[in-house]
């Protein structure tokens, strides 16, 4: 069985190493554009800020090691030019011409390009998809610089941003958005925006580039920003080229549209990675999702499946995580951007926990919040941020949304504690238990964007701080009254419906419990001043 991979990396080479190792009898042949078929791209940005300090260290496999351990035939510096859809075969083109390769099955896995916006001066621009990309940009900020611009601020854009100015480099990044990191909501996206800044990067929102000058950039409102290097990191787009002049199918993404068995429009062609088209795992709706673990599962999968077994490819969550200048920040499911723009009702709940044990030294504040359907307790997407624990415990609720495990009952989850990595109620326990108090109208809560509103309709707010608390900042117009005395003072809040509020939304529950056995209508901020403070903060 003659075996074609266009493109290695993660979702080739899994495809090709896991042929070879359910059939021995099989001509394996991976024909790879780059000069390198297998390394760790998900690095090259930590290398080009010396983090990573050996360039060898992101090479994980050569032509001449898949060969001798798993008799691969690998063509580095080739491309596959065209297929004969009917003759199967493929034209290969490399440094000694052309040469025809016929195929039982093609296995596509070009990956995805890089988006090159028609800007003047775009040709200047650096991207990093590659190790001729990470060479070329090694050099470019080994020289005499001192300033960058990025354009974009998203994932790659703000780890080439982090490692640039780990490198000593001024760097602006300069983001169309209103936010950075677009999975993330507003209020949790201003927590990484306030990371950013404070260590030293220039980050311009709502701002695009008109032109890109030899030492320059130019923005649309007419500022000019030093930019010894530019780098556009703006985001991909599926590189399907290759399937377009075959014939195949494609969606208007560009993707190429798959079955669950990751076959094409043409049986005995197959495609794998970041060039198609997903299954999302909350509607079942066609997107695409650039990552590694799904490249990888599904470069394995569709080995199995050319070799007969039963294999299926599963719906994609999307779940990701970024570190930024040492905060992690993790995402997994939908955002409430996107549930609004569909139409979806959820609840959202924010906390504010640490990571383990708060007397064990070391804890580190998490910023949480989970999304959830009001009327099946489903799961529908969560973020965390922290500068610890925010990945475990974004895999945590992953798992349980691929498990079916609703909201109410992440209470339920046995996670493993001691107080140096976790709590006894960890923090995702503890989304279970807001979660179910919600669910059972224990407690009203509002969110931070319906403050003003609340109170311009004639809602008192109630502050449950400390007096010390307070003085650090508050929502104007707040009544102060510690909880610890409300049961006291219950006198002194004014009639009329009350939104209790704290620091992270526990002693704003508790006052709400107290009021509400008292005959008032309250509901509790939910995330209290600190998601309010970061959402308003500007």
């Amino acid at each position: 069985m003659k075996i074609v991979i266009v493109g290695g990396v993660a979702g080739g080479m899994s495809a090709a190493t896991r042929l070879r190792r359910l059939s021995e009898n099989a001509e394996i042949t991976v024909v790879e554009r780059s000069g390198y078929v297998s390394f760790a791209n998900c690095g090259l940005p930590y290398h080009v800020g010396g983090v990573i300090e050996e360039r060898s260290a992101l090479l994980l496999q050569t032509p001449e090691s898949l060969a001798a351990r798993f008799g691969i035939r690998v063509l580095v510096r080739h491309e596959v030019t065209a297929i004969d859809r009917a003759g199967r075969v493929v034209t290969v083109s490399g440094p000694d011409g052309e040469v025809d390769m016929p195929y039982d099955a093609l296995v596509l896995s070009p990956g995805a390009r890089p988006v090159r916006p028609p800007i003047p001066g775009i040709e200047r621009a650096l991207s990093l998809r590659d190790i001729e990309d990470t060479d070329a940009m090694v050099a470019a900020v080994s020289g005499d610089v001192r300033t960058a611009v990025v354009i974009g601020g998203g994932f790659i854009g703000v780890e080439v941003a982090e490692n640039l100015r780990h490198k000593g480099m001024d760097v602006t990044i300069v983001e169309a958005a209103d936010q950075a990191m677009a999975p993330l909501d507003p209020e949790m996206a201003a927590f990484v925006h306030e990371r950013i800044r404070d260590h030293g990067v220039d980050l311009r929102l709502g701002a695009a580039v008109e032109v890109i000058g030899e030492r320059d950039v130019t923005l649309a409102d007419g500022s000019v920003v030093p930019a010894d290097v530019v780098v556009a990191s703006i985001g991909v787009r599926p590189d399907s080229s290759l399937a377009v002049d075959a014939g195949l199918e494609v969606e208007e993404s560009g993707g190429i549209v798959v079955d669950e068995a990751m076959r094409t429009s043409d049986p005995a062609i197959y495609a794998v990675g970041d060039a198609v088209v997903k299954r999302d795992a909350l509607d079942g709706s066609a997107v695409m999702v650039p990552l590694a673990n799904t490249a990888n599962r599904q470069g394995r999968m569709v080995a199995d499946v050319i070799m007969g077994l039963d294999a299926g490819d599963r719906p994609v969550l999307g779940t990701a995580i970024v570190g930024i200048f040492g905060l992690q920040v993790a995402t997994t499911g939908w955002n409430a951007k996107r549930l609004a723009a569909a139409g979806r009702e959820f609840r959202q709940i924010h906390t504010h926990p640490v990571s383990h044990a708060g007397y064990y030294p070391g804890a580190a504040g998490l910023h949480l919040k989970l999304l959830v359907d009001p009327e099946t307790d489903a799961i529908l997407g969560a973020q965390a941020l922290g500068e610890e624990g925010a990945d475990k415990r974004v895999d945590v609720i992953a798992t349980a949304m691929a498990g079916g495990v609703t909201a109410s009952r992440l209470a339920d989850l046995e996670l493993a504690y001691a107080p140096a990595f976790g709590s006894a109620k960890d923090p995702v326990n503890m989304l279970g238990y807001v979660a179910s108090n919600l669910r059972e109208g224990t407690v009203e809560t509002v969110q931070w964007d319906e403050v003003a509103e609340r109170v311009a309709a004639g809602d008192v707010l109630l502050d449950t701080r400390t007096p010390g608390e307070v003085a650090g900042g508050a929502i104007p117009g707040a009544l102060n009254i510690p909880v610890d005395d409300l049961r006291e003072r219950l006198d002194e809040v004014p009639e009329g419906r009350v939104v209790a509020y704290c620091a992270v939304g526990i002693r704003g529950y508790l006052a709400a419990r107290i009021l509400s056995q008292a005959g008032r209508e309250v509901a509790n901020l939910d995330g209290g001043y600190t998601t309010w403070r970061a959402a308003t903060a500007g």
